[in-house]
């Protein structure tokens, strides 16, 4: 893929989040000014505290749940927590990001004439009866369980991008995310990977949902970022959805594993029940990431998990020696 001709205006919501960091740094190095949007909820300055004083980039607090009125030429929409912590703890608030901040950012799009792109999930196909997961399977969604703010309001995202698409000819890409992984995520945030290493470092048992023999697939976040650009600069006919993940499938049980032994934890496993609606299948069909975009995960998971257990680490010594 050709490497970008021209420097443009950048804005990044949630930039400031684990994801939306990584793309920022990206943006940046590829020599665009870059706009980080972000209200903090889930958020950290931390993330971004090396761009602070980089001249090409900008940090402004704000909602996207409310309108913003800034000029950009692409526009790359991460806002909205990701993990069933955050985004159970505010339900409403959740449905909210996920559908007014569509509204917004589509409108603000429109207006400036900027290509636009929706960072949806791989949520949207709720607990598949399809495996691995292609764009055209519509999905077992529930719209009423306690994880329905987060799905449906993703899926309502994708439908209000692709009726400005046709109704207003807002040029758009919508990327349906699976598991990604890497530094600069959230200690606390309850997803898998995350919760999974903090008790391995710390020698705590490790908590497993249901038998540990449902399955995902992690796509390490540097291959992550480069999917995402990859499909912001591809052909306007190039709308997505598409699927961006890694599809090599992993049990939790062999997740646990493979971190035990990375680490050298003295932890043990033990099992929970599994949550409402908890999908146990998810594992993404990339044959169109491939195709249109030459894409494919490069980073292998024990590579990605030595990384990450590596900034991990490192976050949990500034804790102790801060002496929280």
């Amino acid at each position: 893929m050709s490497n970008v001709l021209s420097s443009k205006q950048v804005l990044v919501t949630g930039g400031a989040g684990f994801l939306g960091s990584h793309l920022c740094e990206k943006l940046l190095n590829d020599g665009h000014d870059v706009i980080c949007l972000d209200n903090f909820y889930t958020g950290k300055k931390g993330n971004i505290a090396a761009f602070l004083e980089c001249s090409h980039f900008e940090l402004l607090r704000h909602d996207i749940t409310f309108p913003l009125h800034v000029e950009v030429d692409e526009i790359y929409n991460l806002a909205c927590p990701a993990s069933p912590i955050h985004y159970q703890f505010d339900p409403v608030q959740t449905t909210k990001t996920s559908v007014h901040g569509a509204i917004n950012v589509l409108g603000l799009a429109r207006r400036v004439k900027a290509k636009i792109l929706q960072a949806s999930s791989s949520e949207v196909y709720g607990d598949p009866e399809v495996h691995p997961q292609r764009e055209d399977y519509l999905g077992r969604v529930s719209i009423i369980g306690p994880r329905s703010c987060y799905d449906e309001g993703k899926r309502c995202a994708e439908t209000l991008f692709f009726d400005y698409y046709r109704q207003h000819d807002v040029k758009i890409k919508v990327a349906r995310i699976f598991n990604t992984y890497g530094p600069r995520m959230h200690p606390n945030d309850g997803r898998v990977v995350s919760t999974i290493l903090v008790q391995a470092l710390s020698n705590e048992p490790i908590t497993i949902f249901g038998e540990g023999k449902q399955t995902r697939s992690f796509c390490y976040v540097s291959d992550m970022v480069d999917g995402l650009v990859r499909l912001m600069h591809s052909q306007d006919a190039c709308t997505g959805p598409m699927n961006l993940g890694n599809p090599v499938e992993c049990t939790i049980n062999e997740l646990a594993r493979r971190v035990i032994e990375l680490t050298g934890s003295r932890s043990r496993i033990v099992f929970r029940p599994l949550p409402q609606d908890d999908p146990l299948q998810r594992c993404p069909d990339i044959s169109y990431a491939k195709s249109e975009l030459g894409w494919n995960p490069q980073v292998q998971l024990d590579e990605g998990l030595t990384y990450t257990i590596a900034y991990f680490d490192r976050l949990l010594e500034r804790g102790k020696s801060a002496g929280t």
